[in-house]
């Protein structure tokens, strides 16, 4: 079982756009501790040892926290439910982040 460190996501704005999973080469910069900060999860603590230790990726390129990155990572295909080797409580924590990211950034109860 994977140690999955949970951390809260530097944003700056929020957008509703269309949401794709960003890889490596989207970001401006090849610091890996910079581009953690779009994302909720590393397996190997922050800043990750590398760019495939990150999941749940919920703020776009650009800095904006992006409400249909948050829906994705709450529930469905590429929801924190379906990472391989989270432990439950770290599992809750991050549902629970998720849902506080929605509410302060966009009003929306995505409940649990």
């Amino acid at each position: 079982m994977a140690d999955y460190a949970l951390h809260e996501p530097d944003y700056s704005g929020t957008t509703t756009q269309d949401w794709d999973a960003p890889q490596e080469s989207d970001f401006d910069t090849d610091d890996l501790g910079d581009i953690a900060d779009h994302f909720l999860l590393s397996a190997s603590g922050f800043p990750p040892e590398n760019f495939t230790d990150l999941k749940l990726p919920v703020v776009d390129p650009d800095g904006k926290l992006n409400e249909n990155a948050l829906q994705s990572a709450h529930g469905g295909a590429h929801s924190v439910d379906e990472i391989d080797g989270i432990d439950d409580e770290t599992a809750a924590d991050t549902k629970d982040a998720i849902e506080d990211l929605a509410r302060d950034g966009f009003h929306e109860d995505l409940g649990s």
